[in-house]
């Protein structure tokens, strides 16, 4: 009998630390995201998180909320594991665009940079917060915080997306709360001087916004270089893991497309989707052999005077991280 009860009350603890704690799992993946920048690595850092939480567990003792216990896990975690990591960019990050002789996009060495990645929009929708979620996951706002320290990070995340006050993020970060608004300043000053411009973008599901996804990937699918024209603005930019190079202007953009990508009616596939909020598309390329096979992941920035930004992922396992299977038949 007292075998049976100790085991019980293990079971009991597991039942309830669950029950407290499972709702808080697809917040705290967005917020290793933002930390991190890669969908991956967010889902290594949840399942430390919560392997953390369970084994200390048994002496919380309720003095914070849970919420903020598992915050205080998460961003831990993360800060432990960037610290000895490069942080993650895209090739507008490396460089400014590019203005020399033309010649296929440069890619690249192996392991010479670490990309960012997107994140699938339905790892973490919860429609009780869905657009102030889309909001701070939005790719530009992730590529600007990259370029914060780690703990800068932390702290602008915590205070200004996650609205925890100055006194709890200093909890959460083991500091002091002079120490967590000198370090929001210094990274709100950080961000100014990015100069990332803001602009007006549309919901996915604006009828604008899906338009100009259809548009693009008719385009695509048709090698119609006019239609890419008709939904790219004047001033768009175009960039593409894992090269080096990245073009600004509809002129430069589209040169580029119809000179070495866009091919013959038919060599590409897409399923549209979403990511970081943002309207997306499961890239397939058909190869030598006539197969439809992964390419990656393409995310539009959609706006009312058309696509501003296209960013393409050339990663093929991202096709199936977004749920897609690997080929296509038709």
């Amino acid at each position: 009998m007292a075998g049976r009860q100790s085991a019980a009350a293990p079971a009991r603890d597991h039942d309830r630390f669950t029950a407290e704690t499972a709702g808080f799992r697809r917040e705290l993946l967005a917020h290793c995201y933002r930390m991190a920048g890669s969908a991956h690595d967010a889902e290594d850092l949840v399942q430390e998180t919560y392997l953390r939480a369970w084994r200390s567990y048994a002496g919380f003792e309720g003095r914070a909320s849970i919420r903020s216990w598992l915050y205080a896990i998460a961003t831990n975690v993360c800060l432990t594991a960037l610290e000895p990591r490069r942080n993650r960019v895209l090739p507008s990050g490396l460089s400014g665009p590019h203005d020399g002789p033309e010649r296929p996009p440069a890619p690249a060495a192996p392991g010479e940079v670490s990309w960012l990645e997107p994140l699938p929009d339905h790892w973490v929708a919860d429609p009780a917060a869905a657009v102030v979620a889309r909001e701070s996951l939005r790719l530009a706002l992730v590529v600007s915080l990259q370029h914060l320290p780690a703990r800068q990070r932390a702290i602008l995340l915590l205070r200004e997306v996650l609205a925890f006050t100055a006194p709890e993020t200093a909890r959460i970060l083991g500091t002091t709360t002079a120490a967590v608004k000198s370090g929001l300043q210094r990274a709100r000053a950080r961000l100014d001087d990015l100069g990332t411009p803001p602009e007006d973008l549309l919901e996915p599901t604006d009828r604008r916004a899906r338009a100009l996804l259809e548009g693009y990937i008719a385009a695509f699918e048709r090698s119609d270089a006019g239609l890419l024209e008709r939904v790219l603005r004047a001033d768009a930019t175009l960039e593409a893991a894992p090269f080096r190079d990245w073009y600004a202007g509809r002129v430069k953009c589209l040169h580029l497309l119809e000179t070495y990508v866009l091919g013959r009616p038919g060599d590409w596939r897409m399923s549209a989707t979403t990511a970081n909020g943002q309207p997306a598309a499961a890239v397939y390329h058909r190869d030598t052999g006539g197969e439809l096979r992964a390419h990656g992941i393409v995310v539009l920035t959609p706006t009312v005077t058309g696509i501003s930004h296209v960013v393409e992922f050339h990663d093929p396992a991202l096709v199936t991280t977004f749920g897609f299977p690997d080929r296509r038949t038709d």
